[in-house]
Order: C-alpha cells, then sequence, then structure tokens
C-alpha cells in the first residue's frame, strides 16, 4: 500500500478551495487503496495537535507561531518533530499542497526521510517572494513534479523558472459532480450570490456596487453571499453605507456539502475576484446549471467560456458586472441556456474520475 504524507497549509475544518479540493481527493484515493496522513498547521482557531479525518491521521504543528516570533529555539523543535513524523509515516511520497510554512518545515526535515516530492501550486505568490534563492524557487527545482491547477499558473511558473518545464505539467482542478440535479432557474423573484472566503482579493465590495445599480432597475431582486472570512464586517458596514442591508444577506461559514444547495436557489452567481488562480466556485456554478458572471483573471477564462457559460469582464469594472447580470435577468431563456452549456461544459471538460 502506498503511503503518501500530505503537507498543506490549513485542512479541515478550516474550508477553502484547496481543502476541499484535497479533502475530496484522499477520500477517493484512499477507496483505491492508498494510505494517507496528514501535516498542517495551528492557526487561530483552538483545535487539538492530533484527530482524523475519514479515517485519515490529521497531525498539526506550530509552524506559524515559530517562524512569526523568530524563535530559534522553537524553529528547532518543530522541526525535529516534523522530522520525526516524517520517520514514523515513512512516506513513498510526500505532497506540497501549495506553499506555506509547513513547506519550510518540510524542506528542513526532509533528511529524515527522503521521499519524492510532488508540490500542487494552487496560486503564485508575489514577485517579490520568487526572487533566487526563495522558498519558491527552491522548492520547485528540487520537486520531482510540479502540478499546475491552470494553464495560466503553468505557463507564470514555466516563464519564472524555464528548467522546471520538463517535469511540470496541469491537471485541472475538478469536483464530483453533485447528485442534486439542477433546479430551474429562479426569476419570480431573481437572487444573486457570490461565495466564498470572505477576502479583499474576492471583490465582494465589487459586487455589492454592482448589485446598487441592479437594485435601481430591480428593487425585487435579492443578493446572498455566502462565506465568512476577515473582510466580512467591512462588507457589512459598505453594504449599510450603499443602503442595502434590506436586499444583501450574509449567511457566514457555508458547509461545503450545502454549496450546491444554494448555488441551486440561486438565478446566477458574480464572481469578481481581483485575482484568482483557478475558481473552484466557477466550476461549482457551472455543475448546477448557472450561468457566472467573472472577472477575466488567472484560470477563470478556462473555468467560464464568455458569452457560451457565462460572462467574463475586466478586473474593477463594476460596471460591467453590472450590465452582464442585468442581461442576465433580462434575458431569462439565455441566462438558462448558458446555464446548461455549463453543465454541459464542466461534465465533458472537468471529470473527476
Amino acid at each position: 500500500m502506498m503511503r503518501v504524507l500530505l503537507c498543506s497549509e490549513l485542512f479541515w475544518p478550516h474550508i477553502g478551495g484547496a481543502e476541499i479540493l484535497m479533502a475530496n481527493f484522499m477520500t477517493a484515493m484512499k477507496k483505491r487503496g492508498y494510505q494517507f496522513a496528514v501535516a498542517t498547521s495551528h492557526s487561530a482557531r483552538k483545535l487539538p495537535d492530533q484527530e482524523s479525518y475519514n479515517g485519515i491521521p490529521i497531525h498539526r504543528f506550530h509552524f506559524h507561531r515559530a517562524l512569526t516570533e523568530r524563535n530559534l529555539d522553537q524553529i528547532k523543535v518543530v522541526r525535529e518533530q516534523v522530522a520525526e513524523f516524517r520517520a514514523y509515516i515513512k512516506p513513498d511520497i510526500v505532497h506540497l499542497n501549495d506553499m506555506s510554512a509547513n513547506t519550510f518545515f518540510q524542506m528542513q526535515a526532509a533528511s529524515a526521510y527522503p521521499a519524492p516530492t510532488i508540490v500542487t501550486i494552487h496560486g503564485l505568490p508575489l514577485i517579490s517572494e520568487i526572487m533566487e534563492n526563495s522558498l519558491f524557487n527552491r522548492t520547485l527545482l528540487s520537486a520531482d513534479r510540479i502540478v499546475a491547477v491552470s494553464q495560466d499558473i503553468l505557463d507564470k511558473i514555466r516563464e519564472i523558472l524555464p528548467e522546471t518545464s520538463s517535469k511540470s505539467s496541469v491537471i485541472l482542478n475538478d469536483l464530483e459532480l453533485p447528485q442534486l440535479q439542477p433546479d430551474p432557474l429562479p426569476f419570480h423573484p431573481p437572487q444573486l450570490m457570490g461565495i466564498g472566503r470572505l477576502f479583499p482579493h474576492k471583490g465582494f465590495d465589487l459586487a455589492l456596487e454592482a448589485f446598487s445599480i441592479i437594485h435601481r432597475l430591480f428593487p425585487y431582486v435579492k443578493m446572498v453571499i455566502a462565506g465568512d472570512g476577515p473582510a466580512k464586517p467591512d462588507l457589512i458596514q459598505h453594504t449599510k453605507k450603499l443602503g442595502l442591508e434590506n436586499v444583501v444577506k450574509f449567511t457566514g461559514w457555508v458547509d461545503p456539502d450545502k454549496v450546491p444547495e444554494l448555488i441551486n436557489e440561486s438565478t446566477a452567481i458574480i464572481m469578481p475576484s481581483r485575482r484568482e488562480p483557478f475558481g473552484l466556485v466557477a466550476l461549482q456554478t457551472a455543475q448546477m446549471a448557472r450561468p457566472i458572471v467573472a472577472t477575466n483573471v488567472g484560470g477563470l477564462p478556462e473555468v467560464v467560456e464568455h458569452g457560451y457559460s457565462g460572462f467574463l469582464v475586466e478586473v474593477e469594472d463594476t460596471q460591467g458586472l453590472a450590465d452582464r447580470l442585468i442581461y442576465i435577468l433580462k434575458h431569462p431563456e439565455a441566462a438558462s441556456r448558458m446555464g446548461a452549456n455549463a453543465r454541459q461544459r464542466v461534465q465533458e471538460l472537468f471529470s473527476w474520475d
């Protein structure tokens, strides 16, 4: 039985695109005979050092505390803990799920139990972080295999580090098709939704500004912002400033299993990201046969085919977001056709198996 050590910045019960993908992937691969263990970091949430997820052991380490406090003794302790963990697991493969403090310690402790390393890149760091001899460069150059989740990311990696071209490739993000069948798009009344982690780069402030334009023309339209994150207080304040507090609902954290249901209740999804390496929400939207209006950035154009399965607008273009959503609201048949196109396309191009 092949043993795989997955190293991820965060893991269940933290929920984000990368965390959902890895949890689903490990569960599916476990059924195929692979054995997994997870090394992840402690966060602000009080979680135990050890627990399990679907029978997969999770071990949490104080990566960030050691590095942010710049405590050499603590860094040594964590490095030794990671080394002991690797020696205990005896992995046949180490899978680094993106770049993080976890990556630093895994690189430091690699000699304790050397194993072939796969790195999956979900998003690129700032240019200032990928200079010569950076952790990013050293990790990718030493990796045995590099996987990018979109062609956009792969192209940028090869531009930065051309010597990785022979050992890098794309495996597009995929999700198992939900058992829930799509309902007809609701137009009486319509509901627009943005869903994801509430961070500034997700552009939910732009979604609210676009919705304020829409609401003047369609006062009966509602909007839902589903998810949680540090930008939530500012977004709630922005909603009040725009006078939308009675027509915009913030759901808070959403169980991943409930996401298809939420999308199914919506007429269209808005995804105004300022940066987006792939765009898992766009994939989930397509699975539920909903049109999406998203920004033409990162990997989103690989998921959304403009004019066929949804619309793409330029970053920060709130008027463009509003105009495309207004078109959807005014043309129910075209919107339904886009949703059907999106579902067919995702089944053909984004196969979970």
